[in-house]
């Protein structure tokens, strides 16, 4: 039973659903658009990995205090995730981008290249994962969900 008073873990599981289900309004606003694979998506506004490694954090923060070795060890996780979050894998959705630029244009060439003979259509690919990662404001405000949303909830659930 100790589990569902787990107060730092429910706030970041909430925190997880709550950020990739407000990403499809957004989108939904930005581009006028309504695309519910985003619930299950990687990439996006906004990061649901900031927000809950930082409502996490701050849950922790607010049942062990700010001076808590658990505390550290959760704060350090938020920086290296949101850090990773903005880094590498943003860098490996960007390297998809050019590498289905490359395929797209290899094939158009192949099928330019190829007047005399139409070659029934084969199975098409699946692209490379395009959106991997997350631009830094999408990270900031994921980071700035978590918190808001841990503090909303400590206020009213505990």
């Amino acid at each position: 039973m100790e589990l569902f008073m787990n107060f730092p873990l429910w706030s970041a599981l909430f925190a997880i659903f709550f950020a990739q289900f407000v990403k499809v309004p957004i989108y939904f606003i930005a581009s006028r658009k309504l695309d519910w694979s985003l619930i299950t998506s990687t990439g996006g506004m906004p990061s649901s990995h900031s927000a809950a490694v930082t409502a996490l954090s701050t849950g922790v923060a607010l049942e062990t205090g700010l001076n808590s070795p658990i505390f550290a060890v959760s704060a350090i996780f938020a920086i290296i995730t949101m850090f990773d979050a903005t880094g590498v894998r943003r860098q490996a959705g960007e390297q998809a981008i050019v590498l289905n630029q490359l395929v797209s244009e290899f094939n158009r060439f192949v099928e330019e290249a190829k007047h005399w003979q139409k070659k029934p259509e084969q199975e098409k690919r699946r692209e490379l994962k395009e959106l991997l990662g997350h631009k830094p404001i999408e990270v900031f405000f994921g980071g700035l969900t978590g918190v808001l949303l841990t503090l909303v909830l400590h206020y009213f659930l505990h």
